[in-house]
């Protein structure tokens, strides 16, 4: 039987409906009006620190102990219109080469190949994210259509894959500096995610020597697009914690999805939601780390979840992992600028996800 949301805490301050389900389902000029001044961004500042770069531990690992492979690449941030999903993975890449953690190591990767990508995704979608045509179905994540969108894309989907894959074959965590993934369909892109990556990922580990994946979505908004994908797939298992009602859906089979209202509680479900997994056995776990529930977003914010409550749930997550010795890929998801949320800000937030992976177990 299918468990429905949980959604029997204590409702929290939240920004003004409205005007977050415009900035998440709103295309093109009517996302940036909604946004306002402090939204966009233009793209020669937002791409400023976007090369290649690879970030060098500041000091030794003890012997034994590899780093933790974090993929990258400049075509991430390569779309023309300039916004968080598009620009913050420059961002994140940069602070690492002005400050590196101990223990990552910056890295690239290949792109996704198109016939990878029609796996999940329907021909006629995807030829419309190639192509620009139809131009609806083409910006149907929320953001125009220009010609680096399907290098960008393929670039930072592949990223997803990438740590999968790197996660698998260490028996350990790797990552990427990806982000718009979990709203995706298989027809259509919604929430400023075009491609499903984390859905990628999972049914090629699947085809590989993967009995069983888990995806963990920690983001904000619900993940309906995973959903809609996987739902039903007897080798996944979705937990879905979100702050957000935005892509809810109903889980089928022993998938949860619970829907925090109060601040109090976010750290105690996902606790819960972890300890009730310990009977289960799974070859990889696939991490959506959304900093989007700190209460200085806009997008999906709830009050009182600030960056110690999101600093603790890293440690949280990686810890299970590590104490269980299973491999564990993560990508950063959502999270958004806002007024009393400054850049730099929302790096430091990404960079507690990149800390607790790179940390060795407590």
């Amino acid at each position: 039987m299918a468990r429905p949301a949980d959604d029997d805490q204590t409702t929290g301050t939240r920004p003004d409906p409205s005007r977050r389900s415009a900035l998440l389902t709103l295309a093109g000029a009517a996302v940036a009006a909604a946004g306002g001044a402090w939204w966009w961004r233009s793209a020669a500042s937002a791409s400023e620190g976007s090369q290649d770069a690879i970030a060098t531990p500041s000091e030794p690992l003890p012997r034994g102990r590899a780093p933790v492979s974090l993929f990258y690449t400049s075509a991430y941030v390569g779309a023309a219109h300039a916004f968080e999903t598009t620009r913050k993975a420059a961002w994140v890449a940069q602070s690492l080469i002005e400050a590196p953690i101990p223990g990552l190591q910056l890295t690239t990767h290949d792109a996704l190949t198109a016939d990878e990508v029609l796996a999940v995704h329907a021909p006629a979608y995807v030829e419309a994210v190639r192509t620009g045509e139809p131009r609806d179905l083409a910006q149907s994540q929320g953001f125009p259509w220009d010609a680096a969108l399907w290098p960008m894309v393929v670039a930072s989907n592949g990223g997803a894959v990438a740590a999968a894959r790197a996660a698998l074959a260490t028996g350990g965590i790797a990552g990427a500096l990806a982000s718009g993934l979990h709203h995706a369909r298989r027809d259509h892109g919604a929430g400023f995610c075009t491609f499903n990556g984390l859905v990628i990922a999972a049914l090629q580990a699947l085809a590989g020597k993967a009995k069983r994946v888990l995806i963990l979505d920690f983001d904000a908004h619900c993940g309906g697009g995973t959903h809609s994908l996987l739902g039903e797939h007897p080798a996944v298992r979705i937990v879905d914690v979100a702050v957000d009602g935005f892509d809810a859906y109903l889980p089928l089979g022993a998938n949860t999805l619970d829907r925090v209202t109060s601040a109090d509680a976010y750290l105690p479900t996902i606790s819960r939601r972890l300890a009730a997994l310990d009977g289960d056995r799974f070859d990889l776990c696939l991490y959506n780390a959304g900093m989007d529930p700190h209460e200085g977003c806009p997008v999906g914010g709830l009050a009182g979840i600030d960056a110690a409550v999101l600093g603790e749930r890293e440690r949280m997550v990686f810890d299970w992992a590590r104490q269980r010795k299973l491999p564990l890929a993560f990508v950063l998801a959502g999270g958004y600028l806002g007024p009393t949320l400054a850049q730099d800000e929302l790096v430091a937030l990404h960079r507690l996800t990149l800390a607790a992976a790179a940390q060795p177990p407590r």
